[in-house]
């Protein structure tokens, strides 16, 4: 099988090419530039080098459908964050709407019929984990692509399964707002000081457990148009840093500032049903994999 990843320089494409170079696929990645440093750290040099490489805008309708060209399945990452989204939102809509729908069409071009790509709690607001109600264009436009892969279904067959993870956390993950809790233990790691800047309770999935799911969805393909939150471990930043100082007694931790525009848990949802299995890392074990990460890394 050959899968295309979008967005596979980044954290989370990371880990699911590990998975996905472990089984003996043969990965394509789109992204903006050559830069495979973290899927080396990460799935090894050897699984790095192996890697397609194309270059090119998620926004570029052909710059997608020549890259899906010959591939079984899509696992669909590229995007760009809150901050970005709030600070150019059309550049935001670009990349996260139209770049979305990109994508579906060169899965319909090419007969592509395992398409599984990357939502967000962001769709929720901060108070209901159940009905979405984005209070950020970066929500509003992953609700957008969740409805437009409904349609795809609905006019055209087309399959396909959403996440919807909540905090991801583990190895790699260093940029965006909520990489608070990885920096903590990449800092505690290293001796140095870390503040996380956001408070509130929120579920934190470690990355690996995501990348099976993606992993799961992939091998399963089930039909229809699917959405799935992973909830993950309900925890505070307190409980992050609490974690961490049974590993690390004197690390130099805090925390503070605004919560999360986000509620504290998502809705449970049929997963379970349709992908069983999945792992379920506790918030102890993820924390101590990760700090043992960055203990090597340092």
């Amino acid at each position: 099988m050959r899968v295309l990843v979008t967005g596979g320089k980044g954290f989370l494409g990371a880990w699911i090419i590990r998975r996905l170079s472990a089984r003996g696929f043969d990965v394509r990645v789109l992204d903006r530039v050559d830069d495979r440093g973290l899927v080396g750290v990460i799935a090894g040099g050897e699984a790095a080098s192996r890697v397609d490489w194309r270059c090119g805008d998620i926004a570029s309708t052909e710059t997608t459908l020549a890259a899906a060209d010959g591939c079984d399945a899509i696992v669909h990452l590229a995007g760009v964050l809150t901050p970005d989204c709030a600070a150019d939102p059309v550049r935001g809509a670009q990349i996260n709407l139209i770049g979305t729908l990109n994508v579906f069409e060169a899965a319909r071009a090419h007969r592509v019929d395992r398409l599984i790509y990357a939502s967000s709690a962001g769709v929720f607001g901060p108070h209901d984990g159940a009905t979405p109600s984005p209070h950020s264009h970066y929500g509003a436009f992953k609700l957008a692509c969740e409805g437009s892969a409904r349609a795809y279904f609905n006019d055209h067959r087309l399959s396909s399964v959403g996440f919807r993870p909540y905090i991801v956390y583990g190895p790699g993950r260093e940029t965006g707002l909520t990489a608070g809790p990885t920096l903590a233990c990449r800092a505690a790691a290293r001796g140095e000081d870390y503040t996380i800047g956001y408070s509130g309770r929120a579920g934190l999935v470690f990355v690996d457990d995501v990348a099976a799911a993606y992993e799961a969805a992939l091998l399963r393909a089930p039909d229809g148009a699917h959405v799935f939150n992973i909830n993950g471990a309900s925890a505070t930043n307190d409980d992050v840093i609490s974690a961490i100082r049974r590993i690390v007694p004197d690390a130099r931790l805090a925390c503070r500032g605004p919560a999360l525009s986000t509620p504290e848990a998502l809705a449970d949802d049929n997963l379970g049903a349709v992908l069983p299995g999945l792992p379920r890392t506790k918030l102890a074990d993820g924390v101590e994999r990760t700090i043992d990460f960055y203990r090597r890394d340092f």
